[in-house]
């Protein structure tokens, strides 16, 4: 499963990978964009645009896609008709910029935040886990995280997983009916050195993570078993990655470094691999 294609590039840092619909969406961090595309074609359509960085997407009940707005510490809801609105404002509860979201089947929203100033290079702090309701009312549901990144509710459960980036594992709770985040546990330690960002669950219950530093993407079941790991031969970042649909397909989300300043050159990219 190393043999990877190309099938979008020109971008600078793609993130916040989605499937829905048959299409594959995310967001250009580094430029504002959201875009979608089909995979018959490849051919990219811009949803949105923010003046923002935008990381996270996510759905609500009636079609509303939610954009996670990184240093506005916002959280933007765009509407079927395509306005705009703000859907959550965090900007009281965190100095620091929030992160990956991921929206269960009740239309709450469970949103990661930095904990610290990263770009400033200030001192690492624990992160905090927010819970934006559906009418938009935000509560802070875990406060010692260790940068917690992408995430995941795995499939037919109330698991959610959170990719914990300086701490090398990935963390699970189980979502209560008041949507609390109760039994928080290791869900799978990374190999050591490993830097988990984004993430995504597979047809057979693994979660594939995107090793931003070490430019690699792993698979890993519960416990910590490692199945599968794609390197980057060229040391790309590892950003993102999603499944789709049929669960036959991988998409790899890379970019030429983590910095705006380092990404104009537009090496960002997008490859497939398929899956066994």
């Amino acid at each position: 499963m190393t043999q990877t294609e190309v099938v979008i590039s020109g971008l600078r840092f793609p993130e916040g990978a989605r499937w829905r619909d048959g299409l594959l969406w995310f967001s250009d961090m580094h430029t504002g964009q959201v875009f979608r595309t089909d995979p018959r074609t490849y051919e990219l359509t811009e949803v949105t645009t923010v003046p923002d960085q935008p990381s996270g997407l996510g759905w609500l009940p009636d079609g509303s896609m939610l954009i996670s707005c990184m240093l506005d510490r916002k959280v933007v809801r765009l509407w079927p008709d395509g306005s705009r609105s703000t859907h959550a404002d965090l900007s009281a509860l965190t100095d620091s910029p929030v992160n990956d979201l991921v929206v269960d089947g009740r239309g709450r929203t469970f949103l990661g935040g930095f904990g610290y100033d990263l770009y400033g290079n200030a001192p690492q702090r624990p992160g905090p886990i927010f819970r934006i309701d559906a009418d938009g009312t935000v509560a802070c549901v875990e406060d010692d995280m260790v940068f917690p990144n992408g995430s995941v509710i795995l499939p037919g459960t109330n698991t959610l997983v959170v990719a914990e980036t300086w701490a090398a594992r990935l963390t699970a709770f189980d979502v209560t009916d008041a949507g609390d985040l109760v039994d928080k546990r290791t869900w799978a330690e990374l190999p050591e050195g490993s830097t988990p960002d984004g993430i995504c669950a597979d047809a057979s219950g693994g979660v594939w993570a995107s090793s931003i530093a070490t430019a690699q993407f792993i698979r890993v079941e519960a416990g910590g078993r490692v199945t599968d790991v794609i390197e980057l031969d060229d040391g790309r970042c590892a950003t993102d990655c999603v499944t789709d649909g049929a669960g036959t397909t991988l998409y790899l989300l890379t970019s030429n470094s983590w910095q705006p300043s380092e990404t104009e050159v537009r090496q960002g990219r997008i490859e497939t691999v398929r899956l066994d």
